[in-house]
């Protein structure tokens, strides 16, 4: 036998084995083990002196991201591709805590102009050093242009949207992504109508062009944001004048 055809199926076989597991049942796991949900499901806090006892675990999964080809990535679906990319911004955040836990009160304790942990490039995807913000701003934004893309990524901060129990899958991304938006927008601790106004937070001040015309984007949630009729009715109508309120950059952890 020509030991070609011996060698193809081992070959293929091999492939198969270093393809990326697109249930990311690692990350899945550390976040079922060590996330505690709070208030109704519209917040979260990390336990990372859990995760740190996992820390090899969870290097293992940022290790199967990092070997990703660029190749590889282009032959995903469009939400084989989101899922991937939120997931390594939320679990490189949780790494890039852990660098400095438990000395650590907000993710800017890293610095701000000097060690910006948003800018570092202090892992590996498609191989060469990246940062938390080119795959937010350099991928995630302006390739896929969704907005809930914003209530996905976390911050490893109390102010940003709550880091999701379970890790995204493309074939429940879109539910994902609409359960993720009506969560933050319901948590009346960062989103609201109160005195006359649309108090709602920074991140649609900062990030304003992702949800132009803002007026018509809150109208679709105005019974989330609004308890009684007149407000919703308000809000709908795109009535509501906005402010911003402050984000809160301590730390998401579980004391």
């Amino acid at each position: 036998m020509d030991a070609r055809l011996i060698l193809l199926p081992l070959l293929l076989a091999a492939g198969s084995a270093l393809a990326l597991d697109h249930s990311h049942r690692a990350w899945d796991d550390l976040l079922k083990k060590h996330l505690v949900v709070l208030d109704g499901g519209r917040a979260s806090q990390v336990r990372y002196a859990g995760v740190a006892q996992d820390r090899a675990a969870l290097k293992g999964y940022l290790g199967e991201l990092s070997a990703v080809t660029p190749a590889e990535f282009g032959g995903w679906t469009r939400e084989q591709q989101m899922a991937f990319l939120i997931n390594a911004y939320n679990a490189f955040t949780v790494e890039k805590i852990l660098m400095r836990y438990p000395e650590i009160r907000s993710i800017w304790d890293f610095g701000k102009l000097f060690s910006n942990p948003f800018k570092d490039r202090f892992f590996v995807l498609f191989g060469k050093n990246s940062s938390l913000d080119e795959i937010e701003h350099e991928i995630l934004r302006p390739k896929y242009k969704d907005p809930r893309v914003h209530y996905a990524v976390n911050c490893a901060s109390v102010g940003c949207p709550m880091l999701r129990e379970e890790a995204y899958v493309a074939e429940r991304l879109d539910r994902q992504l609409d359960e993720q938006a009506a969560r933050f927008l319901s948590d009346r601790s960062r989103n609201r109508f109160a005195n006359g106004r649309l108090e709602v937070s920074r991140i649609f001040d900062w990030f304003k062009e992702d949800f132009e015309p803002r007026e018509k984007y809150f109208a679709r949630y105005a019974n989330l944001l609004a308890d009684d009729a007149a407000s919703r009715e308000r809000i709908a109508q795109g009535r509501a004048p906005l402010t911003f309120l402050e984000y809160d950059w301590a730390l998401n952890g579980a004391k």
